[in-house]
């Protein structure tokens, strides 16, 4: 084992040493656990994003402010690692994998009540390692459906334990009006409160196994993973129908282009989550479209709209249907 001396300790602190071999720090009588917390989410519009880094960083500051200390000093800490945005396309083709060292926040938004399709081939390819992991979807006030006990289940399935879940409100994709700047400052007080309870409920489980991480897999194992609402089997995705019961398909339909509005700033061609938008053509969405609407609620100048009767039908009955606001709904 190669160790070296860690600095930066008061006088009188316990002697720590690092194992670059097995890249853990120990201190004398015991090993020290330091536990990584990150968001890991896909937000076409930011909503998603807003919601996930403001859980993992509020748990990263009421566990690192709890100290978990031992009779022989320290025995846990807990360090904010890099939150990963696998939105854009590129991050998507990276491996991501996890131990049981690792705490997720993992944010996904719903579409048509579950996750979006164009992610469960993606999600696939993620080990958890046995990291515990905190599912949470955003939804755009009509319902969630299946979208939180379906990602539960992908993140229980690729070896995460699941400790607590969520689903947050935040303004429709489709829409500037339903559940219009949510998550507002009401949504981020809950999501602060969110996080005080998975912290609490995870320090108790870290405490009651004395800082051994065989013992804490073993409590995990009885207490994972959550309890949330949602069917199982997972029902099919939401279809939007008429007045009359017929259903309206859209899964075709892209937003098109006001050229003479479009100033050439490839905001459009950054945001776009699946990279239908290229460079040499901005503005014109050329490839898959999962209606996220990103180009079209963050151009500058207003040039791309959906004109499309099924989708403008779709949406005006989703603003008349759902006007009363929901609240986020918490399991811990």
């Amino acid at each position: 084992m190669q160790c070296r001396p860690l600095s930066g300790y008061a006088a009188g602190s316990p002697a720590y040493v690092y194992d670059q071999q097995a890249d853990r720090m120990f201190v004398a009588g015991g090993a020290v656990m330091e536990k990584r917390i990150r968001a890991m989410y896909f937000s076409g519009t930011g909503t998603t994003e807003k919601v996930t880094t403001a859980v993992a960083y509020k748990m990263w500051e009421l566990m690192d402010a709890a100290k978990k200390a031992g009779a022989d000093g320290e025995k846990v800490r807990f360090t904010k690692a890099g939150n990963i945005n696998f939105t854009p396309p590129e991050a998507r083709k990276r491996e991501y994998k996890f131990d049981e060292n690792d705490i997720i926040v993992f944010g996904t938004p719903v579409i048509a009540g579950r996750v979006p399709n164009v992610l469960l081939k993606f999600l696939d390819t993620i080990a958890g390692g046995g990291a515990m992991a905190i599912p949470v979807v955003l939804y755009g006030n009509r319902n969630y459906d299946d979208a939180l006990i379906e990602l539960r289940n992908i993140l229980e399935n690729k070896g995460f334990h699941t400790v607590a879940g969520a689903a947050f409100i935040g303004e429709h994709s489709f829409s500037r009006k339903l559940a219009a700047g949510r998550p507002d400052a009401e949504d981020m007080k809950t999501a602060d409160d969110f996080a005080g309870k998975a912290a609490d409920k995870i320090l108790g489980i870290i405490n009651e196994a004395g800082g051994d991480n065989d013992k804490i897999e073993t409590a995990l194992e009885a207490a994972c993973p959550v309890y949330v609402k949602g069917c199982d089997p997972i029902r099919p995705y939401y279809k939007p129908r008429d007045r009359k019961g017929n259903h309206i398909n859209i899964l075709k339909v892209k937003p098109k282009l006001h050229a003479d509005k479009c100033n050439g700033c490839g905001i459009c061609i950054e945001v776009c989550p699946m990279g239908s938008i290229k460079p040499e053509a901005p503005g014109v969405v050329d490839g898959i479209c999962i209606k996220c609407c990103g180009c079209e609620k963050k151009c500058p100048t207003g040039a791309l709209y959906f004109d499309d009767p099924g989708y403008l039908y779709h949406k005006e009955e989703l603003e008349l249907g759902y006007p009363d606001r929901k609240d986020p709904e918490l399991f811990v």
